[in-house]
């Protein structure tokens, strides 16, 4: 199964967890985590084959539209999510924008994304679920 690999950018500290990481791992996405955009711009180089980015809007090194432009330069095709507070809009060049403490919408968007994926993933819980069961 070809599971998507999203890489999060967090201002969060290393040591604890993020929601955005966790929520992503929850839907059985695979996931990357800068706690910088330094870092993030430095693993995007890495692994430019991922299948979009979760960024804060809001990170202290390196504006989110600066980094967002940096990425799409490597690889015009990715998608960009970013993460701003309610009635904020700091980076143009992100494909969408979702409002902190959605989970759910956030969720929603990467799903959208990998529709035929995430369709995968489903019915290999619900097998495993009948599985377990029996």
């Amino acid at each position: 199964m070809d599971r998507p690999c999203f890489l999060v950018v967090d201002r969060e500290f290393p040591g604890t967890l993020s929601t955005r990481k966790l929520v992503l791992e929850t839907a059985k996405f695979n996931v990357l985590t800068a706690y910088s955009g330094r870092e993030a711009a430095a693993i995007f180089r890495r692994f430019p084959a991922i299948d979009g980015v979760v960024m804060d809007c809001e990170m202290e090194d390196i504006p989110a539209e600066d980094l967002a432009r940096s990425m799409k330069a490597l690889v015009p095709t990715v998608p960009v999510i970013v993460i701003c507070a309610p009635g904020t809009s700091t980076c143009p060049s992100a494909d969408f924008r979702v409002e902190s403490f959605q989970p759910q919408m956030l969720l929603d968007t990467l799903q959208g994304l990998k529709p035929q994926e995430t369709l995968e993933i489903e019915r290999r819980d619900e097998q495993l679920s009948r599985d377990k069961r029996s």
